[in-house]
């Protein structure tokens, strides 16, 4: 035995790259009394518990550990959680997501499959019987029945396990598989941020829910050449240009009467958001297949007539929020749009806040205010690289209720808000909870007073790692940039430079928090001038800064070589020694980059990369590409595997590492095995490490620390640094 202490790469694995034990997934009660939330007991362990806070008194007590639910059984999971699981990236164990009724008294929440809800205030968990497997169940509002999804039909159950039924259920004539209630479907989950398929009255007496058809989608295959014995997955997977899957909504009665919901489908097919409140008609987002106009519809429950309430229109894309569109308490609509070059936060067709925000998200909406995520718009005094706040806005002016540097984000309900802080000088994020400053004062500043009543501790671990990082801007366009340095360099030489970008859309990764850059660091530490740089595309700095990329993603790289040549001004950076390695959109412009500017790049590692974006999702790559059949230039001008991607210069040829999971249902592997062809029938050598098993994630422990060990050897090779 060795008592050697692991290395970073296998603790960033073991730890979920060092969020398992923060707590996480937090609901306040409307009274602010409790906090309920996730968190598992260490560092190390992946199963998550169900948590209370009792907000007056300050203690924390455990509603329902799944290790005790499930006596100390492993967990089986059904392909349909796994897959769930996939479109939301979810790395964790236990219980990884619950729902609560509307005065959070009860949750509920699967396990294995099974279906289970816990007494909040009592602390008592249970299992409800009822057939399985279970997918995302969900208290009615009042807390007497469980609604939940099983084998494609959406059932409904008492509270106490009594009268179980079927709601809705596939049709006898579909396809096995082919037809589902209450799921969504693959590119709302994957791409538009809706993960539910179903919704409930604020009566509890009826509920919204979506029938999905998946019959029209071409059927794609994934095996794993691994193990040849096993039979290959069948996906439904909707490519550019091809069939989507078809989205119809229903109102059904608990009795199973149903009423179709009815909207223009054939101009606005995608079902992007549903909100049902107490403070207005169900309201829907619908919109066009190419993402340049939408509509807000209000429906009538009884006929399923729906009335619009506004629309909008884009020559490029419209962005998709989380929290709206939704009503306010007084009935107004409450949105997020892009006006006047900036992203503001409107109030019925009012805008309220102007271009020194940037709003990113709408967090809850209430009487008095509106409570939003946002970052400094192109109008702001100073631009707060890589930071996000909190800020309360209404009528009267805004307040920044997050004070320290940094990214926060916050849940609010009765009074109290759940603040969740990242920075740059500690790690991981600081949870605390707020007793609301007079909500009649915002404007003024300091508003009303704040008085912090707990704070939820962390039991993640210490990386023992921290970033020596610099948030800047890099180029003529003022690209945000960080630059990490090895641990006690002393600035003497110049350094072997390597870029670490994501670069994309949905993607920013220039954060003003420390564990953002853990992974960059470790590479800085291995002997690199370590640029992360967020070009045209990515989120968070302006509508036009984030569309410039419509019809050309080269854009992306155009961006990373002038962030480069920008810092090395000012930072000890050998241009003569420049590599370049990323994930998924990161590994298309790692591809890129090496391909296209070889006098630039001199090695590159590709991982999960969109090779050919023929091969991707349509809701995704339709925003920024458009139709394949009606563009087929723009799509192979962003293209690797054909002769526009292929078109650099025969010599210098740099070196590429692709790496791929062969179980990725996501960015499939045909992206890397096209590309390996490619390049071989190119003439262009080339490395390929296939990932047996492993998906769009990598959260297998020894796969994920091995990966970033051979990427480094990798990089030294190819720059000579070994």
């Amino acid at each position: 035995m060795t008592n050697e202490p692991l290395s970073f790469p296998r603790r960033y694995a073991r730890t979920q790259r060092f969020t398992s034990g923060a707590p996480r997934a937090f609901t306040v009660s409307p009274d602010g009394s409790r906090v309920v939330f996730l968190r598992s007991p260490s560092g190390t362990e992946r199963a998550n518990h169900l948590w209370v806070l009792d907000v007056a008194e300050g203690h924390e007590r455990v509603a329902a550990d799944p290790v005790a639910l499930l006596g100390g059984a492993a967990e089986d999971l059904s392909p349909e959680e796994r897959a769930r699981r996939e479109r939301s990236r979810e790395g964790g164990a236990g219980i990884v997501g619950y729902a609560t009724d509307t005065a959070a008294e009860l949750a509920s929440f699967t396990l294995s499959g099974r279906l289970f809800t816990a007494e909040l205030r009592a602390g008592t968990a249970r299992e409800l019987p009822v057939p399985g497997p279970v997918i995302d169940p969900r208290p009615s509002p009042d807390g007497t029945l469980v609604a939940y999804v099983s084998r494609g039909a959406l059932r409904v159950v008492g509270a106490e396990g009594e009268n179980d039924r079927a709601l809705a259920e596939p049709e006898r004539n579909a396809g096995p598989g082919a037809v589902s209630y209450g799921l969504a479907e693959f590119i709302a989950a994957e791409e538009m941020g809706r993960s539910r398929g179903f919704w409930w009255s604020p009566e509890g007496d009826r509920l919204l829910v979506a029938r999905v058809d998946d019959t029209p989608v071409q059927r794609w295959w994934i095996s794993d050449p691994a193990h040849p014995e096993a039979d290959p997955q069948r996906v439904a997977y909707p490519r550019a240009g091809s069939a989507n899957a078809e989205v119809r909504l229903f109102v059904f009665g608990l009795d199973g009467v149903r009423t179709e919901v009815s909207w223009d489908r054939t101009r606005y097919p995608y079902l992007a958001h549903v909100h049902w409140s107490a403070a207005g008609a169900p309201l829907l987002l619908v919109q066009a297949r190419d993402q340049r106009s939408q509509l807000f519809l209000a429906v009538d429950p009884d006929t399923g007539a729906t009335r619009m309430v506004h629309a909008d229109q884009d020559p490029s894309w419209l962005d998709l929020f989380p929290g709206v569109p939704c009503w306010s308490p007084g009935g107004q609509l409450v949105r997020i749009a892009d006006e006047g070059g900036a992203r503001v936060l409107a109030f019925g067709e009012r805008p309220l806040t102007g271009a020194q925000l940037h709003v990113r998200a709408v967090l809850d909406v209430s009487t008095d205010d509106v409570l939003i995520a946002a970052s400094a718009g192109e109008a702001a005094s100073s631009p707060e690289t890589g930071e996000v706040h909190v800020y309360r806005v209404n009528e009267l002016g805004l307040e920044r209720v997050s004070q320290e540097p940094g990214v926060h984000s916050a849940v609010r309900a009765g009074g109290v808000t759940v603040l969740v802080s990242s920075a740059l000088d500690r790690p991981g994020a600081q949870v605390q909870v707020l007793r609301e400053g007079d909500r009649r004062k915002v404007g003024v500043s300091p508003a009303g007073g704040w008085g912090k009543l707990a704070t939820i501790p962390s039991h993640a671990e210490d990386p023992g790692l921290s970033p020596r990082v610099t948030l800047t801007q890099g180029g003529a366009r003022k690209i945000p940039c960080a630059v990490l340095m090895p641990t006690g360099y002393d600035g003497d030489s110049p350094l072997p430079v390597l870029m670490d970008p994501y670069g994309g859309p949905h993607g920013p990764r220039v954060l003003a928090a420390h564990n953002a850059h853990l992974t960059s660091q470790w590479f800085a530490d291995q002997g690199f001038a370590v640029v992360v740089a967020d070009g045209r595309g990515t989120p968070g700095r302006s509508p036009a800064w984030e569309k410039a990329i419509r019809d050309d993603l080269t854009l992306s790289l155009d961006d990373q070589v002038e962030a480069l040549h920008g810092l090395a001004e000012r930072f000890p950076l050998d241009l003569s020694r420049v590599a370049i390695r990323g994930w998924s959109y990161g590994g298309w412009l790692a591809g890129l980059a090496v391909l296209r500017r070889p006098d630039v790049f001199h090695a590159g590692i590709a991982g999960a990369p969109v090779a050919d974006w023929r091969l991707y999702d349509t809701h995704y790559t339709e925003r920024y590409l458009g139709d394949p059949a009606a563009s087929p230039a723009v799509y192979a001008g962003s293209s690797l595997v054909t002769d526009e991607g292929l078109s650099a210069p025969a010599d210098p040829h740099r070196p590429l590492m692709i790496v791929h999971g062969l179980a990725d249902d996501n960015v499939v592997v045909a992206h890397a095995l096209r590309l390996s062809s490619a390049l071989l029938a190119a003439g262009r050598p080339h490395e390929v490490l296939p990932l047996s098993g492993v998906t769009h994630m990598t959260p297998q422990e020894t796969v994920a620390e091995n990966l970033l060990l051979l990427q480094v050897d990798f990089l030294k090779r190819s720059l000579g640094t070994v």
